[in-house]
């Protein structure tokens, strides 16, 4: 019995191996980075804006975008000249919501950590 390839699969399999990465890691040789003081910033996406995934050390805090004309950080209504500033307010902005988080936590009661089952996952706890 004679095998034919269908010229649709042989298509869909050379764009399967040609398909470009998406979310390189900072540390991936194709990633397109921009190191600026105590930032890291990893292109992901776009054109006008264009998406930067930024780190501080190694970990993710958020993303930022690029315009023509100015950066934004998405969680205030600022446009900022430089990139190393959105990504301040952005890291600055990080920083109080964990703040805010750890004070609204309620810490377990002996009672909360007796009824918890054994094999299940760990809350934080918080000082009182």
């Amino acid at each position: 019995m004679a095998h034919t390839i269908n010229s649709f699969s042989l298509k869909e399999a050379q764009f399967d191996n040609s398909q470009e990465k998406i979310l390189l890691s900072p540390t991936d040789p194709n990633a397109e980075v921009q190191e600026i003081p105590g930032y890291t910033l990893v292109y992901a996406e776009g054109a006008c804006p264009r998406n930067y995934r930024v780190y501080k050390g190694d970990s993710m805090i958020g993303v930022i975008f690029q315009y023509i004309t100015h950066w934004s950080n998405g969680v205030d209504s600022l446009r900022y000249a430089e990139s190393v500033d959105a990504a301040i307010g952005l890291d600055e902005f990080m920083n109080v919501v964990r703040v805010s988080k750890a004070a609204t936590e309620q810490p377990l009661t002996e009672q909360d950590l007796l009824d918890k089952e054994f094999d299940a996952p760990s809350k934080r706890l918080v000082a009182a």
